[in-house]
């Protein structure tokens, strides 16, 4: 496992890189640039903004320029955020979506999971149907849709919970909700399937001949086999929502690292784009580092 982990790290460099030049060269494509606004500039002005930024080289040397910037863990300043790097803008807004994101993650596990055992152990009857079909509905319905009827029904109409802004504990029930509604569902539908291969399984058949109590066939015997789908899921789908949703967090005014990619889209801030863009390449590959790794532990016909 050791030697398989050290291959996976050292193709952590080469495939950033290639991330970094996909990115740079779709930024630099799109029209437009970071200094264009409804108020023409004075050519000058332009001009000196250009050269301070060094936007006015040819595209390999601001390119060259960067790798290195980025190989001395430097992302550059932001074009648009006056006085402030892409590093210092990550490091305000990571925290606040790490804990969106963590919030909501833990909310998808904490019940996408037991309702998916449930549903397996109960399989074709009207517990799993039931179940079933309200994870369908939470798959279905987009958390763009579902954010603003929560908050409608638990702050407008009965005043319950905040409608947004960031706050204490209360203020992230209702995004949480949002965000990890659909997550959960997933969690669930993926547990389902996996538990009733799991619980068909030979070895379960001989735990079960053996005299093991149900409890202790399901929870140590069927249970972490089952789980290795929902940890497969689970490594992209925790990089993108501990990194923030643009939707969630715009709706309920959060100042997360979701609003970044969006607006520095918008806005042409290519430092601040190609940033965001690698923060959340390493984060991709170190989790489905992890994932790779919990697999052997959780289920131990897995070999590297």
């Amino acid at each position: 496992m050791l030697a398989y982990a050290v291959r996976r790290i050292a193709g952590v460099v080469p495939t950033l890189l290639i991330l970094l030049t996909l990115a740079f060269v779709l930024i630099r494509s799109a029209p437009g640039g970071p200094f264009d606004a409804e108020k023409q500039l004075p050519p000058q002005i332009e001009a000196n903004l250009q050269a301070k930024y060094h936007l006015d080289e040819p595209l390999y040397q601001q390119y060259a320029r960067y790798v290195w910037d980025v190989l001395h863990f430097d992302f550059g300043p932001s074009f648009q955020y006056k006085d402030l790097t892409v590093t210092q803008l990550i490091t305000d807004a990571f925290p606040v979506s790490l804990k969106l994101g963590a919030a909501s993650l833990l909310f998808a596990l904490l019940f996408g999971v037991p309702l998916g055992v449930l549903a397996a152990l109960r399989q074709n009857s009207a517990t799993d149907y039931g179940l079933m079909t309200l994870a369908m509905v939470g798959i279905s319905i987009p958390n763009f849709v579902l954010a603003p009827l929560l908050i409608l029904l638990l702050a407008v109409y009965n005043d319950w919970l905040p409608a947004g802004g960031l706050g204490g504990p209360s203020h992230f029930v209702i995004p949480v909700l949002a965000l990890g509604t659909a997550m959960m569902a997933y969690v669930a539908r993926l547990t389902r399937g996996s538990m009733i291969e799991v619980l068909r399984s030979d070895f379960i058949r001989t735990a079960r001949a053996k005299g093991l109590t149900a409890r202790r066939v399901l929870f140590v015997h069927a249970l972490p086999a089952g789980l290795t789908p929902v940890v497969s899921f689970m490594g992209p789908a925790t990089a993108g929502i501990i990194t923030g949703s643009v939707v969630i967090e715009t709706i309920f005014g959060i100042p997360g690292l979701g609003r970044f990619i969006v607006q520095g889209a918008t806005n042409r801030d290519y430092t601040l784009v190609l940033g965001v863009v690698l923060f959340y390449g390493m984060l991709i590959i170190l989790f489905n580092l992890l994932v790779d790794l919990v697999y052997a532990w959780l289920d131990p016909r897995v070999s590297y």
